[in-house]
């Protein structure tokens, strides 16, 4: 009967140490920082309005059948933050022959966007009124968000690290790595 109390007393010792120890785990995304567990607070960069779009950078991509609008990026304006917020501008054509820009951005980890502003007729930019994250509905119409962000932009809820793998995404219709057929 010793025994068992001695020996539950060590395993209660050492259990308690391996669970203190959990409490300064290392992450290496923060140079090695001990945290808490707790989440680490998201801070979104500033969004630097670009260059007005111009026609020889859009590239268009395929957004369904249940539309005749014609999507376009801006390929010289696709980036992606620090923040790991993918942003670009995007022009669409709609079938009555309206143009509309906006500038743009999608958090790949909670699957929202947010627009930044409008394009005006003049080349100006207007910033947006209600600038807010919204989450991507994959809904049949009006669903060109989340064909940026399921195919193009965020594979696997993951950014796109360069501007240059968004641009291939685009050219080919899907991200490379389902294009070449990785997980």
């Amino acid at each position: 009967m010793m025994r068992r109390l001695a020996l539950s007393l060590l395993l209660g010792i050492a259990a308690s140490g391996a669970i203190a120890q959990l409490d300064t785990i290392r992450d290496p995304t923060f140079n090695n920082a001990p945290y808490d567990q707790e989440e680490v607070k998201w801070i979104e960069a500033e969004a630097i309005f670009p260059e007005f779009p111009k026609p020889e950078n859009l590239l268009p991509f395929y957004v369904s059948e249940m539309t005749s609008h014609r999507f376009m990026i801006d390929a010289s304006t696709l980036q992606v933050g620090k923040d790991r917020v993918v942003r670009y501008v995007m022009v669409i054509q709609t079938s009555g022959g309206a143009t509309n820009i906006s500038f743009e951005g999608i958090r790949c980890d909670t699957r929202e966007y947010r627009i930044y502003a409008s394009g005006r007729k003049d080349g100006s930019w207007a910033k947006a009124r209600l600038s807010e994250w919204r989450f991507i509905e994959n809904k049949p119409v009006n669903r060109h968000h989340a064909e940026l962000s399921r195919n193009l932009f965020c594979p696997d809820g993951v950014p796109i690290q360069t501007s240059a793998e968004g641009v291939e995404a685009l050219r080919l219709g899907k991200h490379p790595s389902v294009a070449k057929g990785s997980p």
